[in-house]
């Protein structure tokens, strides 16, 4: 996911060192929703509860069946996948996303950096 994140995000914006712990968070997301996914896949969404019937001696002479449960691997996929598009709007990888991003506007180019001002302001340019 990482070699598929980064190269978006550069072209739309330069990636800094502070996006990296957000792009790691997506990625360590992913794996989990992918890995609760196969879960899902491989054992189902719930599984049958049955209740042994004994008879006196303990063995095992039946069966009752009395319901579903829940594979805990919906919750772990429900949560990953509100993670990553959490992660994924402040990446700006969704149209909300990137649309919060186009207000944000870049410094100007052609302006002269904060060092150029502040000698301008205090005096140290003639100009």
């Amino acid at each position: 996911m990482w070699r598929k994140v980064v190269p978006f995000l550069e072209a739309k914006a330069p990636v800094t060192r502070v996006d990296a712990g957000l792009v790691e968070l997506y990625c360590t997301q992913y794996e989990i929703y992918r890995k609760a996914y196969q879960s899902i896949i491989d054992d189902g969404i719930q599984t049958k509860i049955f209740d042994s019937l004994q008879d006196s001696t303990g063995a095992i002479v039946g069966k009752d069946f009395v319901g579903y449960k829940r594979n805990p691997a919906t919750q772990v996929y429900n949560d990953s996948l509100k993670q990553l598009n959490a992660v994924g709007e402040q990446l700006g990888l969704s149209p909300k996303g990137r649309a919060e991003m186009a207000k944000i506007k870049p410094p100007d180019e052609g302006k002269t950096d904060i060092a150029e001002q502040m000698k301008k302001f205090l005096g140290g340019d003639s100009h």
